[in-house]
């Protein structure tokens, strides 16, 4: 069963973006390319459970088991080593992406506290847009007395549009909940 934003985006999403940017080829319309989540966790070099904790939770959140990430140099002053875990990530693409993305945006984000909306700000400059969440809990699957350290996460959501203002009206059509 194809994913339920999946289908939005087909029958909603396309025919509103087709009458407001004047694309003539479907092709040339933004669409969601993936969604890249990192947890970077830099006490990780004096507690190495904070590694595995981190791998546990993203994989619960995401349903895809997440890529360790290591130190690429040492940096003495960070009592860093080279190839050190340091973090984790995972990227995420067809069906899985677009379940993520309809989580994030009709549960996830709803549940953060005194939540406004986000900045349009956050953009790249070519269509992508990143946001950072403070905490896990903000996720269903994340169980709050499970939890022994509070640890926050950067998302990225890479789309094809070759622009700011085009990656905007295509998350602004997806109801991405964006600040007045």
């Amino acid at each position: 069963m194809p994913a339920r934003y999946k289908e939005f985006y087909r029958n909603e999403v396309v025919p509103k973006l087709i009458k407001e940017t004047g694309y003539k080829n479907i092709n040339q319309i933004p669409k969601l390319v993936k969604i890249v989540i990192n947890m970077g966790l830099g006490e990780a070099t004096s507690n190495s459970k904070i590694i595995e904790q981190s791998l546990t939770e993203l994989t619960k959140i995401t349903g895809q088991r997440p890529v360790v990430s290591k130190a690429k140099k040492s940096i003495a002053a960070f009592k860093l080593k080279e190839n050190q875990e340091i973090g984790c990530f995972v990227t995420l693409r067809n069906e899985k992406m677009y379940d993520f993305f309809d989580k994030l945006i009709n549960i996830s984000l709803p549940r953060v506290r005194d939540f406004k909306g986000l900045s349009k700000k956050a953009f790249d400059g070519r269509g992508n847009y990143t946001l950072g969440v403070k905490e896990q809990v903000i996720f269903p699957e994340i169980s709050y007395e499970l939890i022994e350290k509070i640890k926050g996460m950067n998302i990225t959501i890479v789309t094809s549009a070759n622009n700011n203002e085009d990656g905007y009206k295509l998350l602004k059509n997806f109801n991405f909940p964006f600040r007045n």
